[in-house]
């Protein structure tokens, strides 16, 4: 009675059933049905804005009625090239290389105790402190420190207390890097950039320590090799595809971000408030368009040689 019952349900597979033996049946179909979501995602809203930005630069803003010409042209790459332009561009590459070489010479020691010596408890714990900051307002961690660096702010006073005010003005006294305080300095902002960017460069080198084998380390000690030998032929070359990865986020964040230049610093235009200023402020959507290529330009020239630096591998 049972088996004469269940046959007729085991002859007839719920659609459910007959769409997935289909699909076992067909792995290419399968694939496509699930990579059609994520790639026309990436192909329509990141590619073809991407696409329609470009486009945009090559029209061009009539001085005259303030209205965007959509001719093609170079007219507006024309202006993009000016003096003024090169200065805002020479100034955000400095800075983001001086972002990232900074980032990694801090970040490294403390990747290697993280991954060498701290026990798990404490590992937890570091891993723990270095993304905590990620986990709070981005603004709120920018205007802290705007009032951290300000005249009357901690640091001045602690600086003050430790009878080093002379140190400090005469730092902030250098016409490249000075101001009138950290907060409306050069130097101010570097601090503030490399502070909000840290967590990206100590957790690729931290990863790329961990991947190291200590039979390595371990047979260099045994040949004879000492301790900064071994680092410097044995764990500097392996880990530093790790520090490459990590300089590609330090430097592309910096190299785009325009919030901090707006808050900390001298207001001097970066490529990014500069992108903000044209397309806000001012209304020159082709122009903003044509300065957003630059880091474009500049990233993919990183990328290929982080790329051959074997970065791509240590992410």
């Amino acid at each position: 009675m049972t088996t004469a019952s269940m046959t007729p349900a085991a002859s007839h597979p719920s659609a459910e059933r007959r769409l997935s033996t289909f699909l076992y049946r067909r792995p290419v179909l399968s694939l496509l049905l699930l990579l059609i979501p994520p790639l026309l995602w990436l192909g329509i809203l990141y590619i073809g804005s991407l696409l329609a930005m470009l486009i945009q630069s090559f029209y061009r803003l009539d001085g005259f009625t303030g209205r965007v010409v959509r001719e093609f042209g170079l007219n507006t790459y024309g202006d993009l090239f000016t003096q003024a332009h090169f200065d805002i561009m020479g100034r955000t590459a400095l800075m983001a290389a001086a972002v990232t070489i900074a980032g990694a010479f801090v970040a490294f020691p403390i990747a290697y105790y993280m991954a060498r010596y701290a026990g798990r408890r404490t590992r937890a714990f570091l891993y723990l402190a270095v993304l905590l900051p990620l986990w709070s307002s981005y603004l709120v961690r920018v205007y802290a420190w705007k009032f951290i660096l300000a005249k009357e702010g901690v640091f001045n006073w602690f600086i003050s207390q430790i009878g080093l005010q002379g140190v400090l003005n005469a730092v902030l006294d250098f016409p490249l890097i000075g101001g009138e305080s950290l907060s409306v300095s050069p130097l101010g902002l570097f601090l503030v950039f490399l502070y909000v960017w840290l967590p990206y460069m100590i957790l690729p080198v931290a990863a790329a320590l961990e991947r190291v084998p200590r039979s390595l380390l371990e047979a260099s000690g045994d040949l004879g090799a000492r301790p900064e030998a071994t680092f410097q032929h044995v764990t500097l070359p392996l880990v530093f595809p790790g520090v490459v990865a990590g300089s590609i986020f330090t430097f592309s964040l910096t190299l785009g971000d325009f919030i901090i230049p707006t808050i900390i610093g001298d207001s001097s235009p970066f490529i990014g408030l500069a992108v903000y200023q044209y397309q806000g402020t001012a209304g020159n959507v082709p122009l903003a368009a044509a300065f957003t290529i630059v880091p474009m330009v500049i990233m993919a020239a990183y990328l290929i040689i982080a790329k051959r630096l074997g970065a791509f591998d240590a992410l």
